[in-house]
């Protein structure tokens, strides 16, 4: 047992020497960049108003649901059923549009992506250059999960998976 793990050790040394491994810190690099930093400083201003337009809308539907329980000792049953339809109505509206701007794919999510895209695609055009200008194999970004960012092509075997599973 004991040959067996020494031997699983040197076989691993061995296959793992021909390989440079790198990272960077893709947080810091993007905090560096002007750019990158007039984007959040955009995108938090487009939340916050978009933030102040939802909450004045639930502040509207608030108002009136406490206008309809002021009236509604007033109104008719009929009455009351339809304003309280109007009132649903516009809270469906406001849940709608709170989806609209923050929910998945929202507009929030899309003007984020095309402002912070091409400064990340900057940065991960220049990860590859020093990655190949120091022949490193596989870079990590160190800052958040465990993430390859660029990975030297031959060492892709992405093709040869699809051909096993006959998929193309």
């Amino acid at each position: 047992m004991k040959y067996l793990v020494s031997y699983v050790f040197l076989i691993l040394s061995f296959v793992s020497f021909g390989q440079k491994f790198g990272y960077v810190d893709m947080s810091y690099l993007l905090s560096k960049m002007p750019d990158y930093n007039n984007a959040q400083v955009e995108i938090e201003k487009l939340a916050k108003g978009w933030e102040q337009e939802i909450q004045k809308m639930y502040q509207e539907a608030e108002t009136m649901q406490s206008d309809l329980k002021a009236e509604e000792v007033l109104l008719t049953q009929e009455m009351h059923q339809e304003r309280q339809a109007t009132i649903d109505k516009k809270w469906k509206e406001i849940k709608e549009y709170q989806k609209q701007v923050f929910g998945f794919e929202g507009l929030y999510f899309l003007k984020k992506k095309e402002l912070i895209k091409p400064v990340q695609d900057k940065v991960f055009e220049a990860v590859e250059i020093v990655a190949k200008n120091n022949r490193l194999q596989i870079v990590f970004d160190k800052s958040g999960e465990l993430v390859m960012i660029y990975t030297d092509p031959i060492h892709d075997y992405t093709d040869h998976v699809l051909e096993e599973l006959k998929l193309e």
